[in-house]
């Protein structure tokens, strides 16, 4: 059963003293009694919010795996039509973006390789016009070269941040394990990124930042470090493009994701109440579900739980679609998002239900009515949007731990080392 506290706002006189700050324009609105100009301000807040643009480079030398990278970061397959191409050799010959298959705004490029004949080393940043890129990722799958250190000091020079990812550990991983005796996972992985930072030291490179990771298995060593460090270092209005953008590789994300749609649920029951606010009969509930289908189609996406997205996740995790969606438990998950769905889940929410029947009602009480109609409108889609991303986030979860199950690569590693790369038994 979801339950959710609703704020005392049902209470007050006025919901709309609750308006988020961050949303420009609303106050004003608000001050001159302007509710569909406010409700207005806030639904162009969120479609602008949503078309935030992030602009990913991932470059190094040719053959570093730049483009599995790329096409893991989007949760899809390299076999995938989606895909950016792969291979044993340099495939990358121009600058390609691949967007998110969820979040056009979010671009990854794929840039080609430091030092190849189209693109010398000393012309590199001019070429691949590194102005509108948010950060850099330099990658490679061995040691970092002269190049690699070149390019991040020019970088540098320009102010931009920069990330050192070695890949391809699963490769060095499997291949220590065969050759050495008293194999210890932490010891070789602790030798590699060692040696990967005291290559980029003697470069000249300050305090580099090397992440470890294996695009096949983005759950273990350092990719979810890395997610981290990009979220910390990303400007705050950036950093929900690249949360949601994000494959569910662990509980935090997913939690993570849930609090910031969380703490969207007020723009939507501020807009709710605004548009309550204005004396035009059933105009209200119309608008309560066009925001409700808008937002819950933002959590289902957000969350991996849309058709394509389980497909793909089916795909790249090498687990059935059918035995994906037999876990799914919300009558939302893998569904088209639509006002009829809405009403159909919300009939079996009686409390909820009960609260849009008499926001409508109160409109006809005199004097006090539209006031009344604005509290309950926003403590309906408050308690509606709350349960919806409750019901969202449960079944985010129980998709993750089907789709990773049992990993027996990592039989045997001991608890701790587990607990430190995220890598999960």
């Amino acid at each position: 059963a979801y339950t959710m506290n609703i704020p005392t706002l049902i209470k007050m006189e006025n919901p709309l003293d609750f308006y988020p700050e961050e949303l420009p324009g609303v106050k004003e609105a608000l001050e001159k009694n302007d509710q569909a100009g406010a409700a207005e301000k806030i639904q162009e807040y969120l479609e602008k919010k949503d078309k935030i643009p992030l602009n990913i480079g991932i470059t190094g030398e040719s053959g570093a795996g730049k483009s599995t990278f790329i096409n893991a970061f989007r949760g899809v397959d390299n076999r995938d039509e989606q895909a950016a191409p792969t291979g044993i050799v340099e495939t990358t010959m121009e600058i390609t973006q691949y967007p998110h298959p969820n979040y056009p705004n979010v671009l990854f490029w794929d840039l080609p390789g430091i030092g190849t004949t189209n693109f010398p080393a000393d012309e590199y940043l001019k070429l691949v016009e590194f102005e509108k890129f948010d950060f850099f990722v330099i990658i490679s799958d061995t040691r970092f070269r002269e190049n690699d250190v070149k390019l991040a000091q020019e970088i540098q020079k320009m102010e931009k941040k920069f990330y050192f990812v070695r890949s391809k550990i699963d490769n060095d991983v499997n291949a220590e394990k065969r050759s050495q005796r008293d194999f210890s996972l932490e010891g070789s992985l602790g030798k590699i990124k060692e040696n990967c930072i005291e290559g980029l030291e003697t470069g000249g490179i300050k305090s580099p930042k090397v992440f470890l990771v294996s695009s096949f298995d983005l759950h273990l060593y350092d990719f979810p470090c890395l997610q981290k460090t990009l979220e910390k270092e990303l400007p705050a209005h950036k950093r929900d493009a690249l949360l949601f953008s994000m494959p569910n590789i662990n509980m935090e994300i997913i939690n993570k994701k849930k609090e910031a749609f969380q703490a969207q649920i007020k723009w939507y029951s501020v807009g709710s109440a605004a548009v309550a606010g204005v004396p035009i009969p059933w105009l209200s509930v119309g608008v309560d579900l066009t925001l409700m289908v808008k937002a819950v189609t933002d959590y289902e996406v957000g969350f991996g739980l849309n058709e394509s997205s389980l497909e793909r996740l089916s795909s790249t995790a090498g687990v059935p679609y059918d035995e994906l969606c037999a876990v799914l438990q919300s009558p939302l998950a893998a569904e088209k998002i639509t006002t009829d769905l809405i009403l159909k889940v919300l009939s079996h929410f009686t409390g909820t239900t009960a609260l849009m029947a008499a926001e409508e009602g109160s409109r006809f009480i005199p004097i006090f009515g539209l006031p009344v109609a604005m509290s309950l409108s926003f403590a309906t889609t408050y308690r509606a949007l709350s349960l919806f991303l409750n019901m969202l986030a449960d079944d985010a979860q129980r998709v993750f731990k089907k789709a990773l199950g049992l990993n027996p690569s990592v039989k045997g590693v001991s608890l701790e080392v587990c607990l430190r790369y995220g890598i999960f038994l």
